[in-house]
């Protein structure tokens, strides 16, 4: 070699140019990455020339680098998509517990049917009650209130009627 020429590293990485850039391309799908990390394989070769190292293949090496390299590009981006999206999502998320304006509403809706079941008469009220709350069965709530079964059926629906009913009056004023 002459005092002329660059270095081994240097001379490889001059000689496969665009066949690297390709390379490089491909990896990155941005031209213009490729270039940057093309100029970073050239400052890391010239680093590692001048340590004087003695290399097999140099051309291999050099593709080794820039692969290197662009890996190195594509993880660190991908670390800062996520950090801006993270950074992104933090005012949008939304607080889990519900606004005042439906905490309101449904107290409205609870007092409301706290009413029709108050309107309703009273073996009605309890039957129902016995029945949805206590889990007591028709023959049971008879038996407490000294009716038949298929009363107890009717008080129960003639309960869940007026509720519906009042569900439905609240759904149509809202």
């Amino acid at each position: 070699m002459t005092s002329g020429e660059p270095p081994g590293l240097i001379a490889t990485f001059e000689a496969c140019y665009d066949e690297l850039l390709r390379f490089l391309t491909r990896r990155t799908g941005n031209p213009e990455r490729a270039a940057d990390i093309a100029q970073d394989t050239y400052l890391r070769l010239a680093a590692a020339n001048e340590h004087g190292s003695d290399i097999g293949n140099p051309r291999s090496y050099v593709f080794r680098v820039a692969g290197n390299l662009a890996i190195d590009s594509l993880r660190r981006d991908k670390r800062a998509a996520a950090r801006t999206a993270a950074d992104g999502l933090a005012p949008t998320l939304a607080d889990p517990l519900p606004s005042p304006e439906t905490v309101a509403l449904k107290r409205e809706r609870l007092r409301l049917l706290d009413e029709t079941l108050m309107a309703l008469s009273p073996n009605a009220r309890r039957a129902l009650l016995m029945s949805r709350v206590d889990g007591m069965t028709f023959a049971e709530i008879a038996a407490v209130l000294g009716v038949s079964e298929s009363m107890v059926a009717k008080y129960i629906a003639q309960a869940l009627r007026a509720g519906r009913d009042c569900l439905r009056k609240i759904d149509e004023e809202i």
